[in-house]
């Protein structure tokens, strides 16, 4: 997959689903196309060889709020000599026939006459109207076409090799989903080496926990890939990709499962001949990952498990499922075929408490949490994106974000593209024009959708001491990131969530 290259073009987010961490318009890199300035008007009037005032400028971006087709269309027309700027300010906005077409296609176009947005044009004194000329002959005409058309050519020539010539640091990686292996963006935090060995022990258990995006699947890729160099064969699956259907019912959920690791084990799916109503779905794929897993392989299998918290949605699922997982844990101390057999499991809830202490999986093993960055760490990142800080800008982007990973990256990423200042990000972090927007975005309309988990996040931001919740509070606004502990206490995870969430709640 790491071949595939998406590029999405899309005019409303009217259709984004009500689960966000399934929705490809919250990922990626988010390329925003906004009306026109005055400056780029400007500029397409030089091609089109108008001899405009700013003002003139001015008026036509105000008239048509700067959108880019509708002053293509004016200018296109002003430059054959249909009309002049001054007769096409003074006709009533929706009886403009150059626009009409468009406008019956727009759905916003009652949105644009009700807000009369001709208006700042027509109410902009003008110190020079441009006045109609004579008509020239054919030849002139034509002249004048091919001189635009070279001028056009020419600029957009200009544009491009501006675009090849941007200094933006090699490979630099946007920050969403897993980092990439052999990334140079990636931070060791010192706990891969306790996850390699860990992986050379028979029936060994790793559970990565954290909230989301704080690095548990990159982690995971970097165990596995070790895995891989031992000559264990793998088997990664992000429980994402399981449908509604599949996760409504332990036995169609424990056969999605089973044939999932069988196709990327290249095996083939027999799970009808494994598959007994009598003897029940965990016996079925336990004796199916024994007798035609296990079986056929000569080598250690490591099962990486990614967004487990998925299954929790279905109580009888989560307790069949994660029951198994335990009981294949500890058949590797009894039973030599299952000591191939290596678990990791990432994780960032604690809804496991309603699992039977004795049959969970979240309590044996090797446990790993994911922390922070630390100021050196941060110092670090910064370099590697070409940036020269001292401890005094990495302690001003922490104030802000703390050691959040996808923060503190998402803010390094655009400082090296060169989109903004640290002192710019700083000032607009909690508005609508904030690199963040998407990210805040998300967490909103999550509290949104639990007014009682929303009421308790509030008392959290607006509290200037630590808070005492409920534990299924702290559990729930823990794995999606929101806050953090101090002792039986939560804060905010960092100001960026205090600020913003304190004037959007």
């Amino acid at each position: 997959m790491e071949k595939l290259r998406l590029i999405i073009a899309y005019s409303t987010e009217v259709a984004v689903p009500v689960s966000l961490s399934q929705s490809p318009l919250n990922v990626g890199l988010a390329v925003e196309l906004k009306p026109f300035s005055s400056q780029q008007v400007q500029d397409l009037v030089r091609r089109y060889e108008l001899d405009w005032t700013n003002s003139q400028v001015e008026q036509l971006t105000a008239f048509v709020r700067g959108h880019p087709y509708l002053i293509q269309i004016a200018l296109y027309h002003i430059w054959q000599q249909e009309m002049t700027l001054e007769q096409l300010l003074q006709m009533p906005f929706n009886d403009i026939e150059i626009f009409s077409d468009s406008l019956q296609a727009w759905a916003w176009q009652s949105q644009l006459l009700e807000s009369n947005l001709a208006q700042p044009g027509r109410n902009m004194q003008a110190n020079t109207v441009q006045k109609g000329s004579e008509q020239n002959s054919a030849e002139q005409n034509s002249t004048k076409q091919n001189n635009a058309e070279r001028n056009f050519a020419n600029n957009a020539q200009k544009l491009a090799q501006k675009s090849l010539n941007a200094s933006v640091p090699t490979l630099l990686d946007l920050p969403e989903g897993s980092v990439r292996l052999n990334s140079p963006f990636y931070v060791d935090r010192s706990i891969e080496s306790r996850c390699y060995q860990a992986l050379c022990k028979s029936g060994a258990l790793i559970r990565i926990k954290a909230p989301r995006q704080m690095g548990k699947t990159s982690l995971m890729v970097r165990i596995v890939s070790h895995a891989d160099q031992l000559g264990y064969q793998t088997v990664r699956l992000n429980l994402q990709q399981a449908e509604e259907s599949a996760l409504g019912n332990l036995d169609k959920f424990l056969r999605w499962f089973s044939a999932c690791i069988s196709q990327r084990l290249h095996l083939p799916a027999q799970l009808d001949d494994y598959w007994d109503q009598d003897r029940g779905s965990i016996f079925n794929c336990t004796t199916y990952l024994q007798d035609h897993v296990l079986e056929t392989l000569n080598c250690p299998l490591v099962l990486a498990l990614d967004e487990v918290d998925r299954v929790f949605q279905s109580s009888d699922v989560a307790q069949g499922f994660f029951s198994m997982l335990r009981i294949w844990h500890e058949e590797a101390k009894t039973v030599e075929l299952w000591e191939h057999l290596r678990l990791i499991v990432a994780h960032s809830t604690e809804d496991y408490g309603r699992l039977d202490i004795n049959q969970s999986p979240f309590n044996v093993g090797l446990p790993i949490e994911l922390g922070e960055f630390v100021p050196e760490q941060v110092r670090a990142l910064a370099e590697v994106h070409q940036l020269s800080w001292s401890l005094t800008e990495v302690n001003q982007l922490m104030a802000l974000v703390g050691g959040h990973p996808y923060l503190v990256r998402l803010a390094l990423y655009y400082l090296a593209c060169q989109d903004l200042s640290l002192d710019q990000l700083l000032a607009e972090a909690t508005t609508n024009s904030s690199i963040y927007e998407d990210h805040l975005r998300r967490h909103l309309v999550t509290l949104n959708q639990q007014p009682e988990l929303k009421v308790a996040f509030q008392q959290v931001v607006n509290s200037p001491e630590p808070v005492s919740l409920s534990t299924m509070y702290v559990y729930k606004l823990y794995s999606v990131g929101l806050i953090k502990r101090q002792g039986d206490q939560v804060i905010p995870r960092c100001q960026l969530y205090r600020q913003y969430f304190k004037d959007h709640l």
